[in-house]
């Protein structure tokens, strides 16, 4: 977006993006809307808007897009021309309030590239409060920082849930580590962590470390955090309180004069991210272990058909071997992902492969798959895996008749929908339907109840059979989806 605008080579373009990917700290500091204009021809245009969580908006529409009137460029122009941050002398007014507004020059390797508006909505009169006043403090520091080319810091980590905003609590630190300020949500941060009496004039890091657990596993950069000398974010945990942290270095002149430390209490965000983790766990093992279970009942299987001196006895092992083996692949892929849903593609080729080889084990016969079935409810998987199993069985034993030949499995996906395909190229069906057999039963009370679709078998004009299947794969009922923890 920001390449559209103006003459920026791409380093300044790279340093516009983490202005604006940081910059709402400075709008919550402020209380006030942020305008990024870039010059354009001779005027301005405005880039990049971001409005205070902790104030009133100046702005009900974003301005991104629209030009600087004229009456605001010289103004404007002087920030830019001159890198000092201009003051409006008289406020602006908008509709029935006024608008205090601060030009701040955007400085990049010694070069003004943009302006940064900070215009704050003057439409409540009121003294404003010791919180008040230390934001706004702060927030001129990192002003004057945008204004230096010091803000903000290439090595600042990227976003994370969780992450502290300023409304969750903020302490100024000196540049030894001393605490010059703490908001009220800091101070209650903290407190829960165990440290007791005020944080003011106290060294931060020492008070935290003698909280910690003698056991618990730190964080190496918490110290270098908790001192503000690095734009840095990191967690500590103790007694079951997480608080998540973030410093911001002041400087002035590439000298550190102290540091801004964002804090929020996560122990709740943390604690059920935890019991997902947890229960993710239980629920893989729960799927490798039945799939452990079925695969022994599936040796017994074979071992038993060895054994049994009757052909039909056999081969109805055999099916059911094929059967508990397919239904065992499925818990396989589940036991190796945390989602409740499967690859579906990835599961057909050894679905096939497995299933050719146990139908036909001394007849060479080529299988292939077209398509996409796309991602599969577990609740569905098991129901459409054994359905293709038995089609693709079907289609080597009967229609090839235990000769060589080719099974080609077709799927077309449009959501909920899928439409598969198992082409033969055999001797076709004998009549208009396929036979009665346990098979041909199971696939149909499958496909009419788990997957709420229909089948139909139909003779190819160039030989051997098609069956069509069409299922509707809706989310099952209930909760299946996980719920991001709130940010």
């Amino acid at each position: 977006m920001l390449r559209l605008y103006g003459d920026l080579r791409p380093n300044e373009a790279d340093w516009l993006h983490l202005l604006v990917v940081d910059w709402q700290v400075v709008a919550d500091l402020s209380f006030s809307d942020l305008v990024l204009w870039i010059p354009q021809g001779d005027g301005f245009v405005a880039v990049a808007h971001s409005r205070p969580s902790t104030g009133v908006t100046v702005h009900q529409d974003d301005v991104v897009g629209q030009r600087l009137p004229p009456a605001r460029v010289d103004l404007m122009r002087r920030a830019l021309t001159e890198q000092v941050i201009q003051h409006s002398q008289e406020p602006r007014w908008t509709g029935s309030y006024a608008v205090r507004e601060d030009l701040v020059p955007v400085v990049c390797d010694g070069r003004a590239i943009a302006v940064m508006a900070r215009e704050a909505n003057l439409g409540i009169a009121r003294s404003p409060s010791r919180l008040e006043v230390n934001y706004l403090a702060l927030a001129d520091e990192l002003c004057g920082m945008v204004a230096r080319g010091e803000f903000p810091n290439l090595s600042a980590p990227a976003a994370r849930r969780g992450s502290p905003r300023v409304g969750d609590g903020i302490v100024r630190l000196d540049a030894d580590g001393v605490v010059l300020y703490a908001s009220p949500n800091a101070m209650s941060g903290f407190h829960r962590l165990g440290i007791t009496g005020p944080l003011v004039n106290t060294v931060l890091a020492t008070g935290v470390a003698e909280r910690l657990e003698v056991h618990s596993t730190v964080d190496e950069t918490l110290a270098v955090v908790l001192m503000g000398r690095a734009a840095w974010r990191t967690e500590v945990e103790s007694h079951g309180v997480s608080l998540s942290l973030r410093a911001i270095p002041l400087t002035e002149y590439g000298q550190r004069r102290g540091g801004l430390l964002l804090m929020r209490d996560v122990s709740e965000i943390r604690l059920r991210e935890r019991e997902l983790l947890t229960k993710d766990a239980t629920i893989r093992e729960i799927h490798h272990r039945v799939k452990n279970n079925l695969q022994t009942v599936s040796a017994l299987l074979r071992l038993q058909a060895r054994r049994s001196t009757s052909e039909e006895t056999r081969a109805a092992l055999g099916e059911a071997q094929r059967r508990v083996a397919t239904i065992a692949v499925v818990h396989e892929t589940l036991s190796q992902t945390i989602d409740e849903s499967v690859d579906f593609d990835e599961l057909i080729g050894r679905i096939l492969s497995m299933t050719a080889d146990i139908a036909t084990p001394d007849t060479r016969v080529s299988t292939s798959f077209e398509g996409s079935f796309g991602r599969i409810y577990a609740s569905v998987a098991t129901s459409l895996a054994v359905v293709l199993t038995e089609l693709v069985a079907n289609a080597v034993e009967h229609g090839l008749g235990g000769r060589g030949g080719g099974v080609v499995v077709r799927a077309r996906r449009d959501d909920a929908d899928l439409e598969v395909e198992v082409v033969d190229d055999g001797s076709g069906l004998a009549g208009d339907a396929p036979g009665a057999g346990l098979g041909t039963q199971i696939v149909r009370t499958l496909v009419t109840g788990e997957l709420r679709g229909t089948i139909a078998w139909a003779n190819r004009r160039e030989g051997g059979t098609i069956v069509t299947l069409r299922a509707h794969l809706s989310e099952p009922a209930g909760p299946s989806r996980r719920e991001p923890a709130d940010d």
